[in-house]
């Protein structure tokens, strides 16, 4: 089948009730240098086959916990593509636009953990899942390479939705845009960037390490250094090759180094560090906003910490302590703060808290949770260590509600007051 649209033609394809078009590109770049939008197509363009992935390295955590969330996509340099899933015949239906995470360093919109049939069959939204680029060739910057390249291809890809997402039954003035961790990140950061006004209505942000977001100027000029002179002709394995001792350079300066790669304030499109809290209110007026996280954040990478930190993680009192610590301070107190400025700024804001998972489970509510709620499928999930001790009707269930609530959001900008422990819980920010 075909869809026609302002952006061009798209060969799409049926699947039962639902309209899928995908791998779409929406822009081009050369390496380092920022995007620019995909013209109109001179005829029909397939998008038929998954959008690539960015080129990364492996990250064990993710592909331990998440089982396979790479699955059968194909790797390529050329990833500007976002995927389209639509109710057949929609009219007008509200637009989210969803960004993964991954620490900016990995992960892909059309990964198998993010199947959106469900949210979309449900709810009767039309989802664009959109692949950025990542890492080295993302967010490095310094000498010939442009800073923030993954942050200018997503603004790129919501002016795609705004000009396209008509064709597909969506309304272009109910955009949401909702990310996940780096993702989330992201979300909070087009909020305060130049030339969004008017991409998107509203905005979710999950599980952001906001926390860590401020004060890197000096390890970013560090990894800077550490690059050296890779540029445009610089084989594509000797880039890759160079993230690990572009990561090491980052090692020094503390806890922003558990995020080293991420955008960079006073960097088109972000204004300078100490203007970001303006920038963010000006926004305010204009954007609805549901900001959370998950109960025990970092919970997921305890298995993660070095040697010397073990005893953490054998003595319960101890794990339970730095838990809570380090998620309030890498996210948690960021969501209260991002919040309340929103508020008082005069938009509409709300917070979540998700403290839901396996009881007794290490990693009950911990970051990642709300993914298999939000993207349900058995078979994607299946043996994910993040599910043990659930039963898939359990996440079914809890996912029903959850993406009800987000899709609720998409619709109206605001969220009913939730209060189910050890689920979820829902406040208005004042």
């Amino acid at each position: 089948m075909t869809v026609q649209t302002p952006a061009g033609v798209f060969r799409a394809r049926r699947e039962g009730d639902l309209v899928r078009a995908t791998g779409i590109r929406y822009a081009r770049a050369e390496r380092f240098r920022a995007p620019v939008d995909e013209p109109v197509a001179d005829g029909p363009v397939d998008a038929t086959r998954l959008a690539p992935a960015c080129p990364q390295n492996p990250t064990p955590l993710l592909d331990d916990l998440l089982v396979d969330p790479m699955g059968d996509l194909v790797v390529d340099e050329d990833c500007l593509r976002l995927s389209v899933t639509a109710p057949a015949g929609a009219q007008g239906a509200p637009v989210m636009v969803f960004l993964h995470g991954g620490s900016y360093r990995a992960g892909a919109g059309d990964s198998p953990v993010f199947d959106p049939r469900p949210l979309v069959r449900e709810q009767g939204v039309v989802l664009v899942a959109v692949t950025y680029r990542l890492g080295l060739l993302g967010y490095l910057g310094g000498g010939p390479r442009q800073a923030n390249l993954g942050l200018l291809d997503q603004l790129s890809a919501l002016r795609w939705v705004q000009r396209a997402i008509e064709g597909f039954g969506g309304d272009p003035a109910a955009v949401t845009v909702f990310g996940h961790s780096a993702g989330g990140d992201a979300v909070a950061h087009l909020m305060a960037a130049d030339g969004a006004r008017g991409l998107f209505r509203r905005a979710v942000v999950q599980s952001a390490p906001l926390g860590i977001s401020r004060g890197r100027a000096r390890m970013s000029a560090a990894m800077d250094a550490a690059a050296g002179d890779l540029d445009a002709g610089t084989p594509l394995e000797e880039v890759l090759a160079a993230e690990a001792r572009v990561e090491a350079a980052a090692a020094p300066f503390g806890l922003v180094a558990a995020m080293p790669f991420g955008t960079r304030y006073g960097h088109p499109p972000l204004p300078a560090e100490d203007a970001v809290g303006d920038a963010w209110s000006a926004a305010a007026p204009h954007v609805d906003l549901l900001v959370g996280s998950t109960a025990r954040e970092v919970a997921l990478f305890l298995p993660g910490l070095p040697e010397r930190f073990a005893v953490v993680r054998r003595v319960p009192l101890l794990t339970r302590a730095a838990v809570a610590l380090a998620s309030w301070v890498v996210y948690g107190r960021a969501v209260r703060s991002l919040a309340r400025r929103h508020a008082r700024a005069g938009g509409r804001a709300a917070t979540y808290r998700l403290d839901w998972g396996a009881p007794g489970s290490p990693l009950r509510a911990a970051h990642c949770t709300d993914l298999p709620l939000l993207f349900g499928s058995p078979e994607a999930w299946r043996g994910a260590p993040l599910l043990a001790g659930v039963p898939w009707a359990e996440v079914e269930a809890r996912g029903r509600q959850l993406r009800a609530l987000w899709a609720g959001f998409a619709r109206t900008g605001t969220v009913p007051q939730v209060d189910v422990p050890g689920f979820l819980r829902t406040r208005r920010a004042r």
